[in-house]
């Protein structure tokens, strides 16, 4: 089942429950992931490549409505293609999100003299299973991920897809938006959202799971914190995010908790 779904006569995207962020609107991964997956659907038809990084800007909380994309490419043509797709809640005339992603031609390139790393292993079943709910008690975009957490590593698996036609990289989005999250300096003192979230690849990931190795560092004395981390599956490193937040106190009247996946100790 699609987290989005595309209405055949009007194109429209109807975001469902599971779209849903920890409070107000839909949560940013989710909001990536539809912007990029329909650049993904295209980019065959169209000669684009492969999408490997994206940049996406949250300009304001997207509601559970009705939503309109409108593509627009760059560049086209030679190896690499850059395109922007925009998210219109219905009836608006601003969007709400923006995604500018680059998609390159796969080439083989022989370089004499280069190494390529070591690919590692790991096991994320191993690992202890973590459960999380959302402050307002409804269904959520954290519902369709199964998550598991080592004591330096968070990792996330989709059930579901985010929209039909979603590639690697729509995929990806979901769990690369918990980086900021899981590494917070202290937990439930201030609100964390980040504004803007820029993914890059350099290889197609292996398997169902993304693994998140974050860093994340606050400002406080301008309410401004930086959050990052490199992309893992299960043979080792193969991209990075980051994304900047803009720190802001809980209102009084917040009493729910809400926390990112805990890292926990291997069983």
């Amino acid at each position: 089942m699609a987290v989005f779904k595309r209405d055949s006569t009007s194109g429209k995207w109807q975001p469902t429950p599971l779209a849903r962020g920890p409070f107000k609107g839909l949560q940013g991964g989710a909001i990536s992931g539809l912007l990029i997956s329909e650049i993904e659907s295209q980019a065959a038809g169209r000669g684009w490549g492969r999408a490997i990084s994206a940049h996406t800007s949250f300009l304001k909380p997207v509601p559970l409505t009705k939503l309109i994309t409108t593509i627009e490419p760059l560049h086209e043509g030679g190896r690499v293609s850059v395109v922007d797709n925009h998210l219109f809640a219905e009836d608006e005339d601003q969007p709400s999100a923006s995604v500018r992603v680059t998609l390159v031609e796969d080439r083989e390139i022989d370089i004499p003299g280069f190494c390529a790393k070591a690919s590692e292993y790991f096991t994320p079943e191993d690992f202890e299973l973590v459960s999380r709910s959302a402050p307002h008690g409804e269904p959520w975009f954290m519902d369709i991920m199964d998550v598991r957490s080592s004591e330096e590593i968070c990792w996330f698996k989709l059930s579901d897809i985010v929209a039909e036609g979603a590639g690697q990289l729509a995929q990806i989005a979901g769990p690369a938006d918990w980086a900021h999250g899981i590494a917070r300096p202290v937990q439930n003192i201030v609100a964390d959202p980040n504004t803007d979230l820029s993914i890059h690849t350099f290889r197609a990931k292996v398997g169902d799971w993304v693994g998140v190795e974050p860093v994340t560092e606050w400002n406080p004395a301008i309410g401004v914190g930086l959050g990052q981390a490199s992309l893992l599956d299960i043979t080792g490193i193969f991209g990075s995010v980051t994304m900047s937040v803009a720190l802001t106190p809980f209102p009084k009247s917040f009493h729910r908790k809400v926390e990112a996946p805990a890292r926990a100790t291997s069983t």
